[in-house]
């Protein structure tokens, strides 16, 4: 297979309905050009119509985990119409991780600048190599990094994003931890061990409760206290009409486990 030829993004399906998407630009640092994100949202496309898929995983292959735009692509075709429709394009593939009814988790291996920054704090969930770095860099560079302040601002605190918003400085993954930008930290080779072993704690829970608890995630966060109150007691009201949740309330009225099925 000519380089031409190899996938920008490989799909890796397990029985368990835990898909991974391996971003497949290292010698660019994965950066996002065009291409890259067709392919990403073509494949995000495809999962959220599969009644299978219990967990995603974005992981990126080399040294990287996605540097970002790709800059070279971006100054070849310096017009309004071409960067209002990349940036539409990216939002766009971003928001369709948020709309998937599964828990996705970035698995973060290296660095993760400007959009690559954005698409750990755009994921549910993020695990990270003790090696891994985080920044939104444009400023460094005269360009704000605007889309990326979305994801970032509904991750930290205010106060921290703009910091590094307005300075370019780099976190390094205990920084980022304690930020909130990442959930957990492993060393290089536990990495894949660390993951799984969150994957295994998400496939436990049933199926329907996590995609009724993460719709709802959002979707209070967006709105005032009262509708968002308002549309929690709906969500409890529907998710404890659902078998799963009334039989773990009946195991826990009768001190046992509950029992579920592949739900």
């Amino acid at each position: 297979m000519t380089q031409a030829e190899t996938p920008l993004v490989l799909r890796h399906d397990d029985d368990r309905g835990v898909c991974t998407l391996t971003l497949n630009r290292p010698s660019a640092f994965n950066a996002l050009s065009e291409e890259l994100l067709t392919a990403l949202q073509t494949e995000l496309d495809n999962l959220s119509r599969s009644p299978s898929l219990r967990v995603l995983v974005i992981a990126a292959a080399g040294k990287a985990f996605c540097a970002g735009h790709d800059l070279r692509q971006m100054r070849a075709e310096p017009s309004m119409d071409y960067y209002q429709k990349l940036f539409s394009q990216c939002g766009n593939m971003m928001l369709s991780i948020q709309k998937l009814q599964v828990p996705v988790i970035a698995k973060v291996q290296g660095v993760a600048t400007a959009a690559g920054c954005q698409l750990v704090a755009q994921c549910d969930l993020a695990v990270a190599s003790s090696e891994a770095k985080f920044a939104v860099s444009g400023v460094n560079l005269g360009l704000f990094c605007a889309t990326p302040s979305v994801a970032l601002s509904r991750n930290l605190s205010r106060k921290a994003a703009f910091e590094m918003l307005v300075t370019g400085d780099f976190l390094n993954a205990q920084d980022a931890l304690k930020q909130g930008l990442i959930n957990q930290i492993a060393e290089p080779h536990d990495l894949d061990a660390c993951t799984e072993n969150l994957i295994v704690k998400i496939l436990s829970k049933p199926q329907v409760a996590l995609a009724m608890g993460k719709e709802l995630f959002y979707m209070q966060l967006e709105t005032g206290i009262e509708k968002a109150y308002e549309f929690a007691s709906q969500t409890m009201a529907c998710n404890m009409m659902d078998s799963a949740a009334l039989e773990g309330v009946q195991a826990f009225i009768e001190k046992r486990k509950p029992s579920w099925s592949s739900s």
